[in-house]
This record gives structure tokens, sequence and C-alpha cells, in this order.
């Protein structure tokens, strides 16, 4: 249970929230959900060393609103904002000529982001890094950052092997079954020359989960034993 189906909608209705706010009858449906896609498709292309981590999408009556979560807001930016007015002109072709708003959310910690520690990964892979020594490097410095827990799972032709295979390394706790505990998860892929390769990463945050129980008060058990009534004396 739980083993193939993806841990942010997993976690939905408790502690995750959606990535595309709005609603649609059955006609407009499908016709927003590619808009999404293909503006989603659209950042992530232009994007990418701005270490962009996910794209949050919300719709009203005739605007959308785009939130990005970025570590490098910078580079998003542009130099006096020239790079937001050309991407909210063409997002807005995208989405049928609706006002865009693009609003901009700064990572303090890149290193506890699940999404950009994988893509991190993937980028040392490409450049023909061993994948042992940088899933072992990207859960030192996850765990540096303190980190509850990290686990980190490369599959495909690992190293260039004639057979694919997949290998995972953690450290800390990782409980992916419960569902109160902050795990973030991450997804990306290494275009390497012998094929694509595969990392997820799961990350435990160090966060209030909720499971501290209150400290039992040590005088409880003599106060009710105060309480009870003494024993009769005896006639004799």
């Amino acid at each position: 249970m739980g083993q193939k189906i993806n841990p942010i909608g997993f976690r939905l209705a408790v502690q995750k929230d959606w990535r595309s706010k709005w609603f649609a009858d059955r006609q407009e449906f499908t016709t927003f959900l590619h808009e999404d896609l293909r503006v989603r498709r659209f950042l992530k292309d232009k994007l990418q060393g701005a270490a962009l981590s996910k794209v949050v999408i919300e719709r009203a009556w005739n605007s959308v609103r785009v939130t990005l979560f970025t570590a490098r807001p910078g580079l998003v930016i542009g130099r006096k904002g020239s790079e937001i007015e050309r991407m909210s002109s063409q997002i807005s072709k995208m989405c049928g000529g609706r006002d865009v708003k693009i609003d901009i959310f700064e990572i303090k910690q890149p290193e506890l982001d699940a999404q950009l520690v994988a893509e991190n990964v993937a980028v040392q892979l490409e450049r023909r890094i061993g994948f042992r020594r940088a899933i072992k490097r990207a859960i030192q410095t996850t765990m540096d950052f303190g980190a509850e827990g990290v686990r980190i799972r490369a599959a495909g032709r690992l190293g260039g092997a004639d057979i694919a295979r997949a290998e995972w390394y953690r450290e800390g706790k990782v409980p992916l079954q419960t569902l109160r505990v902050p795990i973030d998860y991450g997804f990306a892929e290494a275009r390497t020359t012998f094929g694509i390769i595969g990392v997820k990463c799961w990350i435990n945050k160090r966060e209030d989960d909720g499971t501290n129980k209150p400290k039992r008060d040590g005088n409880a058990g003599r106060r009710r034993q105060s309480k009870r009534p003494s024993p009769a004396p005896s006639a004799g």
C-alpha cells in the first residue's frame, strides 16, 4: 500500500496542498488541464538554471495567478523585471488571452527541498560523476542542514551498465506510511549518453508533527492514592 502512488497526492488530504487550484465544468476542464501542462512545461524549460522547485496555478474568472517557488529569484525576475513581463505575455497567450500575474516565492534552504536535491543529483549524473558519490554527497549535505531523514533512489543504466537496475541509499528516519510526518518528495531525470536515469528523493523535514505527547505529571498517581479511603481500624 502506498508504494506505487505519488507521495504528494497520497498526502493531499493531510498536509499537502493542490498545485492547481481552480474549478471547471466538463466543457472547460480538459482545456484548463492542458493549459496547465503547457505552462508548467514552458516554465520548466525556460527556467532550467533558476532552481525551480514547483509551480502553483490559481484561476479566477478571467485571470490566472502563477506562483513560482525558486531558490534563485534574481534569475527569474531578470533585469528590471524584464523576464517577468516577457513570461507573463507568453503565458497569457497559452491561457487564451487571460490576465496573468506571476508571483515569486524564494526558497530559503534549497538543500531541504526534495525536488531541488533530486535535480542536483541528476545534473551530477549528466556530468558523468559516479552515482554513488553524487547520492551520498547529497544525503550528507541534506542531513547537515537539519533534516530528520533522507532517502534517494536512482534507477536506470547506472554507471553505463548493459542492464538497468535501481539502487537507493537512506540515512535517518523516512517513514513513508506515517502521513502526519512532513515528507517532501521530488523527482528528476538525468539524460545521459546511456539513456535516462530517474532520481527520486524523499526528505523528512525536522518539524513538529503533533506526536509530542504532553509530559505526564509525576504527582498524578500520588493524588489518586490520597483520595482512596483509608482502611478501617481493626477491632482488636
